[in-house]
């Protein structure tokens, strides 16, 4: 405070130099004032810096994650480009592959149809020779037999007789390509062969007399021979005709066929055999699995099993089946197996547990705070006043470290908003 004097000098009023008084209220008040300015600037400043550091660190954590984003976006689109362009080449592979197979298939196609046809053709040559040198076999065999059969039936007085050989083997040779015939139309041809052979053993018993008689043993036995030879020869070749159109095997042939019919068949005896073994042992051990299951049904659910058996009994069964035990379990527990009122209870506190841990909350649905001031949701509120009424004391009132931060955050925020 200051004060100002006034003195008379010649008759004049004359005001002095002011004095200052100390006012240490006004002082402390002043004091007061700039300590309380001092400390909402400061404590501006502070919440400037910390939301200048909350905004950085909110920033730099947005670039980090859009790094991240990026990085595995990026990531993302090269594998998903790696695991197109391998698509593309399995895809080429596999179609070159197919390609390939199907040429190599056509090749081989064309080789075995090639080989086919080789076969076929020489098949067809070699049946040719055969049919060519059969008919010149025969051919030179009634040459050979002739002249013994016409000697046989040479007669000055009956000329005509001389005709009878070449009846013989004209017939035999007639009744051969009406065999051949017969072959061709798939009509029998047996009786055709029958009645060719018939007349070759005429004729070669002919020339074996004849030749006896009038020639040597040798000419005997040859024309003979060659009576037989000649119509044999041929019918050689079209049983061969006869078999190989009517599909008939060889005897190698059907000695391989039976073989492998025989192995064939015990294999399936085999087969049959480890079927029947695998069988038993899985209805033995199924029988076993039902019996331990029977077992630890009755230790587990010594009510249920009770009733289950009654049951079985009741509705004539010999076993406590499936459908036995789920209605025997549906009328002792009331629900069906797996389920009951103990398991539902159990049930239902793991799912309040796991939903409030979603929530961030107590199971009990309590209040975090432990004043009495402060109630939880459903807790009736109790007052208890300090020692001394009208006189709060420090620790009359105790917070959890939770609520001690969030009343710290709303008193810098209020601080923020308010400078004043």
């Amino acid at each position: 405070m200051t004060a100002v004097s006034v003195e008379k000098v010649n008759g004049h009023a004359v005001a002095s130099e002011p004095r200052f008084e100390y006012d240490p209220v006004a002082h402390a008040e002043a004091e007061a004032i700039r300590t309380r300015a001092e400390a909402e600037a400061e404590a501006r400043r502070i919440a400037a810096e910390a939301e200048a550091k909350a905004k950085l660190a909110t920033a730099e954590e947005e670039a980090r994650k859009l790094r991240l984003a990026n990085d595995k976006a990026e990531a993302r689109a090269r594998e998903e480009q790696a695991a197109r362009e391998a698509r593309i080449a399995e895809s080429n592979r596999k179609r070159e592959a197919e390609e390939r197979a199907r040429r190599e298939e056509a090749e081989q196609a064309e080789r075995a149809k090639l080989e086919e046809a080789k076969t076929a053709e020489e098949v067809a040559l070699a049946d040719d020779r055969w049919r060519a040198y059969a008919l010149n076999f025969y051919r030179v065999c009634a040459i050979v037999a002739l002249p013994v059969q016409v000697s046989a039936f040479y007669n000055p007085r009956a000329l005509w007789l001389m005709a009878a050989p070449l009846m013989l083997e004209g017939g035999a040779w007639v009744v051969l390509k009406g065999a051949a015939a017969a072959v061709a139309n798939r009509r029998p041809s047996w009786h055709y062969r029958l009645i060719a052979w018939l007349l070759a053993f005429i004729a070669a018993g002919i020339n074996l007399w004849h030749g006896l008689q009038a020639f040597d043993q040798a000419t005997a036995l040859g024309t003979a021979f060659a009576s037989i030879a000649g119509p044999g020869v041929w019918d050689l070749h079209e049983h061969g005709r006869i078999r190989k159109r009517d599909g008939k095997l060889t005897w190698r042939e059907r000695r391989a066929q039976r073989k492998a019919a025989e192995e064939e068949a015990k294999r399936k005896a085999a087969e049959e055999e480890r079927r029947a073994a695998e069988k038993e042992a899985a209805e033995k051990a199924a029988e076993e699995a039902r019996r331990q299951l029977d077992a630890t049904r009755a230790k587990e659910f010594p009510k249920v099993w009770e009733h289950a058996v009654r049951l079985a009994a009741a509705l004539g069964e010999t076993t406590v089946t499936e459908a036995v035990w789920k209605r025997a379990h549906r009328d002792v527990e009331g629900t069906d197996p797996a389920e009951s009122a103990d398991i539902i209870r159990m049930r239902n506190a793991a799912e309040m547990r796991v939903e409030a841990a979603r929530q961030k909350r107590p199971v009990n649905r309590s209040s975090s705070q432990l004043a009495s001031q402060v109630p939880g949701a459903k807790k009736p509120r109790v007052y208890t006043p300090p020692a001394r009424r009208g006189v709060r004391t420090k620790g009359d009132v105790k917070y959890t470290p939770g609520a001690r931060r969030q009343a710290s955050i709303t008193a810098k925020q209020t601080a923020a908003k308010d400078p004043q």
